[in-house]
Formats: structure tokens, C-alpha cells, sequence
């Protein structure tokens, strides 16, 4: 039986709070795991964006680890792929998660490497797709980046396997990234679209919103779109709380 396509496309902490308990940092990826329903999962880290960061590599494997009995692993593109097959490496796993960093160059380097179309392939045969931040946006349409420089700027040329914009780090009135993604919206620079604060996850059945999953209490999704007049309208989607 064919397994559904799914995708969970989140906020991590980028400021965590003080009295965060241990247990809960990484926990987007256990949440992954979960919706891959397999008892001990093969999971795949693509730290791409990141520039392959050994520091971050090394880490996720402690905090993955931490979740419980799973088969993991990481997938290196510089300076050249550290699997002899990367298009067998991919498929083989239940959950692919993409760590955050520099949208732009991800896609980018994924392109030149055929990931998009394998991506896409494993999502079809119903691989779970995960990312924080940057491995959030590039399943959409676009998103808001800083990858071009200190200010934030459209990206619109996201993989495209979900018809959305998506906006990462959503959860200040005054944060600058949520200002920009409903301006952005607004002028119609980037489609409608999700946006969620710190530690809110937009889970993906097929290509349409199943619900939105969180880590902290009193977090939210937001629906984005256009007002007709060159401004936005949104509505808050409540996020579930999902822990271990």
C-alpha cells in the first residue's frame, strides 16, 4: 500500500526560552519520526544549507539520538556526496529532515546535484519531508530570506511541491521577517501562504495544510493572503502541542 505524501515544514527556536527543558530541543524531529509511523525509522539529515557544517552534524546525531531507536544518518554535498548513491541513499530512508541556513544556497546546490527531482521522487513514494527554517521554505513556492544580505528579500523560486508561500520566525508583532512575508503577500510579490512562529510546525498531507503541530503552549500558524487593496488579511491557526 502506497504510503501518503507528507511534509513538515517548521520554525525552530531561534530564541529558545530560559526555562526550555532539555528533552524538548530537537523535538520537531521526533515529531517526524512519528508521522513516518515505522517502529525504528531511517532518518536522513541534509544540512546543505549550512555548507555541510560538521558542529551541526554532530550535534543532531546527539539530539536525534536522544529520541528513541532509529537508523541514522546524513547526506554531505561538499565537497562532493558522501553516499556512493544518493538517489538510493534517499529513498531507502522514512524521513529526510533539512536543517536551516541559506535557502538560496540550498537550492541552488541541490539543483546542480538533480535533488529537486529526487526530492520530489521520494516524496511521491512517500519519504517524509522535514526541515526547520530554510528546510521549511524550499518545499513552497517562497518565502521571506536574509540569504542575500543583512535585509530581507523574496525568494520565489522554492521547489514548488506545495502551493505556498511560507514564512519562518513569525512570532513578534515586531519581528521583521513577519512584517516583510505579509507585505510581501499583500503586494502580491509571493502567493498566499503559511506562516508560523517559533516551534510551530505546518504538517502537510499531500499538498494541502492537516494541522499545525507545536512545542510551546499558546503558539500559532497563520494563514496569509491578499486583501484586495495591496494589503494582506490573516487568520491564526492554533498549533496542536506534540511531545514525547
Amino acid at each position: 500500500m502506497a504510503r501518503e505524501r507528507q511534509i513538515l515544514a517548521c520554525s525552530g527556536l531561534v530564541y529558545p526560552p530560559d526555562d526550555l527543558p532539555a528533552e524538548l530541543v530537537g523535538v520537531q524531529v521526533w515529531q517526524a519520526m512519528q508521522l513516518a509511523e515505522v517502529r525504528k525509522p531511517r532518518v536522513c539529515l541534509v544540512a546543505t544549507a549550512l555548507g555541510d557544517s560538521r558542529e551541526y552534524i554532530d550535534r543532531w546525531y546527539r539530539r536525534a539520538a536522544s529520541f528513541g531507536d532509529a537508523v541514522l544518518s546524513h547526506l554531505e554535498l561538499f565537497v562532493q556526496p558522501n553516499v556512493p548513491d544518493v538517489r538510493a541513499h534517499l529513498l531507502a530512508q522514512d524521513v529526510i529532515f533539512v536543517s536551516g541556513g541559506s535557502v538560496v544556497n540550498l537550492l541552488a546546490v541541490w539543483r546542480a546535484h538533480r535533488l529537486d527531482a529526487i526530492l520530489r521522487e521520494c516524496w511521491e513514494a512517500g519519504v517524509v519531508l522535514a526541515g526547520q527554517s530554510a528546510g521549511s521554505i524550499c518545499w513552497h513556492q517562497g518565502g521571506v530570506t536574509d540569504s542575500f544580505s543583512g535585509e530581507l528579500d523574496p525568494v520565489d523560486d522554492g521547489l514548488g511541491f506545495l502551493p505556498f508561500s511560507n514564512g519562518v520566525h513569525d512570532d513578534l508583532a515586531d519581528q521583521p521577517r513577519r512584517r516583510r512575508f505579509r507585505d510581501l503577500v499583500g503586494a502580491g510579490k509571493l502567493p498566499a501562504g503559511y506562516a508560523t512562529e517559533d516551534g510551530v510546525a505546518l504538517h502537510y498531507v499531500g499538498d494541502q495544510l492537516h494541522e499545525a503541530l507545536g512545542m510551546l503552549p499558546d503558539r500559532n500558524a497563520w494563514w496569509v493572503e491578499p486583501d484586495g487593496a495591496g494589503r494582506h488579511q490573516q487568520r491564526p491557526i492554533p498549533a496542536r502541542r506534540w511531545l514525547p
